[in-house]
């Protein structure tokens, strides 16, 4: 196909980067089930219409929930939203409250700056604990479900996401918190072919604030180099972060591979709700599905108790 549009289609590279589909699986893909279908630019390269990259995006939700490609590749945005939604868990975060429809309708809205002003005014009254498991944990899922059913759009979802990142930037900046004695120091990093990093920078807020000493990697960190940090910072546990659309066979394998390569005494703490992590955790890996779970792990390590997976 030609005739791409210019500033709505995405390069390969980009789509691998949003959606964690590798380049391969994308192309594969396009000659086994026919979709997607890049148009080509002027030097014959491949480029995605932004409706297709929101197709790739719950795609890659399915398939880390466990369906095959060949079921749900050639299904409809609209099928794709449906099954997605049909697939999901019963809810476990709180109900839409007014202050999260708030903030929901400053997003809809486009309005950034009140939506950074009043996301700031909420840490300033809730304290940045409680902002983080009271409303920001709830308002996440409840921005992403809404993503699913179509309600927002991607670039909403994005400018709610940046906005979030730069309060939370922000708040850490100006945490003046030091490490409490028998706290451990903490690395972080997520994995290649994983961008999201909001999951990781509210796990290293909450680490601070726990009293540990963090040193991120951010995003998209090879296993050999989150090893070389590992051994160069002497981290005593290294924490990863992990969206539901990650692709399943790369964390099972990136987790055991990074599991064989550091000492037994460092542990290894994986966040997130993806579904591995929830049914069949490599071994020697400690789930960490929710962000309150990580003081009672902090507990438990200060004591040399190993780190049973937290409960549902």
């Amino acid at each position: 196909m030609t005739g791409a549009t210019a500033g709505t289609d995405l390069p390969i590279a980009a789509v691998e980067r949003d959606t964690g589909l590798s380049k391969d699986t994308l192309r594969v893909w396009e000659r086994r089930y026919g979709f997607p279908q890049p148009v080509r630019d002027a030097f014959d390269e491949r480029l995605y219409p932004s409706e297709q990259v929101e197709r790739l995006r719950l795609i890659a939700r399915l398939l880390g929930a466990g369906q095959r490609p060949g079921r749900v590749v050639p299904l409809s945005l609209a099928e794709l939203q449906q099954l997605l939604l049909d697939s999901a868990p019963v809810a476990t975060h709180p109900p839409l409250t007014p202050e999260l429809q708030a903030v929901l309708d400053l997003v809809r809205q486009h309005e950034v700056m009140a939506l950074r002003r009043t996301l700031n005014q909420a840490v300033l009254r809730l304290g940045l604990g409680r902002f983080l498991t009271e409303l920001l944990a709830p308002l996440n899922a409840q921005v992403g479900e809404a993503w699913v059913r179509g309600e927002i759009q991607v670039f909403e979802e994005h400018m709610y996401t940046e906005s979030v990142t730069a309060v939370l930037r922000s708040a850490l900046g100006s945490m003046a918190s030091m490490p409490r004695p028998g706290r451990p120091r903490v690395l972080l990093a997520t994995f290649p072919q994983e961008s999201h990093m909001l999951g990781l920078l509210m796990a290293e807020i909450t680490l601070v604030l726990e009293g540990c000493e963090c040193v991120s990697l951010g995003a998209q960190t090879p296993v050999a180099e989150i090893v070389r940090a590992a051994q160069a910072n002497r981290a005593q546990i290294v924490g990863l972060s992990f969206s539901p659309a990650f692709n399943a066979q790369l964390l099972q394998r990136g987790l055991q591979d990074l599991r064989s390569r550091l000492p037994a005494d460092i542990e290894i703490w994986a966040g997130g709700s993806h579904p591995v992590l929830q049914r069949r955790p490599p071994e020697g890996v400690t789930p960490v599905p929710r962000l309150e779970d990580i003081g009672r792990l902090l507990a438990l390590w200060s004591t040399g108790q190993p780190s049973p997976a937290p409960s549902a």
